[in-house]
């Protein structure tokens, strides 16, 4: 199998400069990807911090997990990232959703798929320096260089968004790391690229999830461990949350592995969103952070990263949003990365 790539994923909480330098010591440790939520009330501006992270790394690439369609207009997100990509190589990577967070939090809905999909192809080709009709006029960016070149990478969980990633996106970003959803999932996605009369393997899969690494399996460590990534279920939930709303607590069309979960959650607070300790969460049980995080020691790290690199994943994405977030990367450097590359 090819080498895993595997990225760290931050909030932008400040200082700017803790987010610049714990993605400098991610590079350091192998980690080949940067990320950040993108949710410009709860944290800040993460374009203006990806422009001082690629000056501080030589090689990392940066982007947003995810931006949306809705929160900055199509031709300003298309020309951020492609300056950013002229100042430093193409080093960005567009990674897209429908903006839970970002537009909820500021009082509007999250986007539709339609828009996602339109907004998909204008913002990849304007980067590319190519032309795209922006709602009847037609635009290029003239000091776009040869070569210029920005995936788009779509978020989905929902079977229509689970299609239209493998029919038209780069890469598919899946913000769990469960066996058997991601097999479902990243199946969906092939079987739709295939249909559309693309090569799969021409669809990135990155799995995202937070990681805490446990000193043994003691039930105290792995009590902590999962009290530190609890709030991960909580944010999936949203997502899980509009899925039944659409479909039904029992459709065909969505795995119940992945919403039977939900039925004793009561609400949400985007006041605490993807921090540990959310008391949004308390609903979450122990079974759903032991599936949909990756927790204890090393070589239960190295052991479900093998199993999903042989579900056909391409990138394993740390969710770093906990009490030990120097050591989960340095844990990784010294040892998981290694071993799941060796």
């Amino acid at each position: 199998m090819d080498a895993m790539d595997f990225g760290l994923v931050l909030q932008t909480d400040p200082p700017a400069s803790r987010v610049v330098s714990l993605m400098k010591r991610a590079e350091r440790n192998g980690f080949t990807y940067g990320w950040t939520f993108d949710s410009s009330v709860l944290w800040q501006e993460p374009f203006v911090i990806y422009s001082q992270i690629l000056a501080n790394t030589s090689h990392l690439k940066v982007g947003p997990m995810v931006t949306n369609p809705g929160t900055r207009t199509w031709e300003v997100t298309a020309s951020t990232f492609a300056t950013l990509n002229d100042m430093f190589g193409n080093r960005t990577v567009c990674g897209i959703g429908r903006g839970d967070s970002a537009m909820r939090v500021a009082g509007r809905k999250p986007n539709t798929l339609a828009r996602i999909s339109e907004a998909m192809k204008v913002i990849r080709a304007l980067a590319r320096g190519e032309e795209a009709d922006l709602g009847g006029t037609k635009i290029r960016f003239p000091w776009i260089k040869e070569g210029a070149q920005l995936p788009v990478w779509m978020a989905a969980y929902g079977p229509k968004a689970l299609k239209m990633t493998g029919e038209e996106a780069d890469g598919f970003i899946l913000q769990l790391s469960d066996l058997y959803l991601t097999e479902y999932m990243v199946k969906a996605v092939k079987d739709a690229a295939v249909a559309a009369g693309r090569d799969p393997s021409d669809v990135t899969i990155c799995v995202a999830a937070p990681a805490y690494v446990t000193e043994d399996d003691s039930p105290e460590a792995l009590a902590h461990a999962r009290e530190q990534c609890r709030w991960f279920g909580g944010m999936v939930g949203n997502h899980v949350a509009d899925l039944v709303a659409k479909y039904g607590e029992h459709s065909a069309q969505v795995p119940e592995e992945l919403t039977d979960y939900i039925k004793a959650r009561q609400g949400y607070d985007y006041a605490h969103h993807g921090r540990s300790g959310n008391p949004d969460t308390e609903f979450v049980p122990d079974e759903i952070v032991d599936r949909f995080c990756v927790i204890g020691p090393a070589e239960k790290h190295i052991e479900k990263l093998n199993a999903l690199r042989a579900l056909g994943v391409d990138q394993f994405a740390v969710y770093d949003m906990h009490d030990a977030q120097e050591a989960t990367i340095d844990a990784y450097g010294t040892t998981v990365i290694p071993a799941v590359n060796a």
